[in-house]
């Protein structure tokens, strides 16, 4: 695992790169997320690529745990991939309204993820 920390309208944004799955449950999310804190970064992006899809099946709470986290330590998340292929109405749901709060974004690219943890 990498973290990028880049610099954007003032903000310090903390990019983790990594080919393996990382994040597999909400104590791995919070792992993560102290080591960008410890970094200078609470506004962080991760690659969907990095989840475990039990995050994205809002049945196992993975979800609702890592969000509550998020908020509890008033980081900032944007997640980057593709989430058109979840056809799960309860999922397009979560990430209309997580979109809409800001606390946790879900976004195509990496500069649309630097954009919104940037604002």
């Amino acid at each position: 695992m990498e973290i990028v920390i880049t610099q954007q309208n003032g903000v310090n944004i903390a990019e983790v790169i990594s080919d393996d799955l990382m994040i597999k449950d909400s104590q791995d999310a919070l792992d993560v997320m102290a080591n960008c804190s410890y970094q200078g970064a609470d506004n962080i992006i991760w690659h969907e690529k990095n989840i475990a899809a039990d995050f994205f099946d809002l049945k196992t709470g993975m979800a609702g745990e890592v969000l509550q986290k998020f908020s509890n330590y008033r980081a900032r998340l944007a997640i980057v991939g593709d989430f058109s292929k979840y056809e799960s109405k309860a999922l397009k749901a979560f990430i209309l309204e997580s979109n809409r709060q800001g606390r946790i974004s879900f976004v195509g690219s990496v500069d649309e993820a630097k954009g919104k943890l940037s604002k």
